[in-house]
């Protein structure tokens, strides 16, 4: 079986390949092996550095904890209004008239096109008292999710362009063929079957969503997961250790995303309300003049 990106291996191509994977495993293993020697020899690898997280219970209820707390309630703000936003500015730009396409298309390439570390920090400075009456203590928090809605309501945007235009184009002329009209046809016939293939693009962008509050730790003094590791360090000086522990939160959290997404796209597509298109890759990148990220029929 072949795809439009590569075709099946031949016997001699899988012997490679497994050549190619086994020297990369043993190159992986000796950087592996050197950087816990060299971690050994700074007494990164001390009993005493890891312990409390598994004996000294304060640091899950004073620090990672509340920290993984601001995280999710951060990320989870952000995609509830970014997604429908995204969707709405997506729909702008497939729109029939061409000032709403304009408009529309201004706001998500301007958008898209500006870090969203500076838009937190345009947002941080907005929510000031001279401008706004922002408490003190939770403006970071809005100015980490203004950022994030900003930014990535403009990515989803695309996306889910991409997803309609992914669809076969006799799905929206059976609709006007039968009476509907555009908005009947958007709403009825295009999203529901264009949501399996958007889905894995969408749990991309919404992982990323989670990973980016670090940003607002790192420069907005937000108190999310990543900004424990200043406060845990200070008081146990293990930052390695620190670190490696924040990172495998990241992971199982961002896992569990995944994996729930997953399940909820084989259940899209088990009840046959998809095409079988799947949108992927960074859709940020694509040319505004086509469609974004389409992909093809697996």
């Amino acid at each position: 079986m072949s795809s439009v990106l590569y075709d099946t291996p031949g016997p001699r191509a899988k012997v490679r390949n497994w050549i190619y994977s086994g020297i990369f495993v043993v190159l992986f293993g000796l950087v592996l092996w050197w950087a816990l020697s060299l971690m050994g020899e700074k007494g990164q690898l001390d009993a005493d550095k890891w312990t409390p997280f598994v004996t000294d219970s304060q640091v899950w209820t004073t620090y990672l904890i509340p920290g993984l707390m601001e995280t999710l309630k951060a990320g989870a703000l952000a995609m509830v209004i970014a997604l429908p936003f995204g969707a709405l500015l997506g729909i702008g730009r497939l729109s029939d008239h061409a000032g709403v396409r304009a408009a529309v298309g201004a706001w998500v390439e301007f958008f898209r096109a500006i870090p969203v570390l500076m838009l937190m920090l345009f947002s941080s400075a907005l929510y000031a008292p001279q401008l706004m009456d922002v408490p003190s203590d939770t403006r970071p928090f809005w100015a980490v999710v203004t950022g994030l809605v900003l930014y990535n309501s403009a990515v989803i945007a695309e996306i889910v362009r991409a997803g309609v235009l992914s669809l076969p184009k006799g799905q929206a002329e059976a609709a006007k063929a039968i009476g509907l009209r555009k908005g009947q046809t958007m709403t009825h016939v295009l999203l529901p079957q264009a949501v399996t293939a958007m889905l894995p693009a969408l749990v991309s962008q919404l992982v990323v969503i989670l990973k980016d509050t670090a940003l607002g730790g790192a420069l907005l003094g937000f108190a999310e997961l990543l900004s424990m590791n200043r406060q845990i360090s200070a008081n146990y000086s293990n930052t390695i250790a620190t670190m490696f522990v924040i990172a495998l939160i990241y992971i199982v959290v961002n896992f569990a995303l995944t994996t729930l997404a997953s399940w909820l796209e084989k259940r899209l597509r088990g009840s046959k309300k998809g095409t079988g298109a799947v949108v992927e890759g960074d859709v940020a990148e694509v040319d505004a003049g086509g469609a974004a990220g389409v992909g093809k029929a697996p």
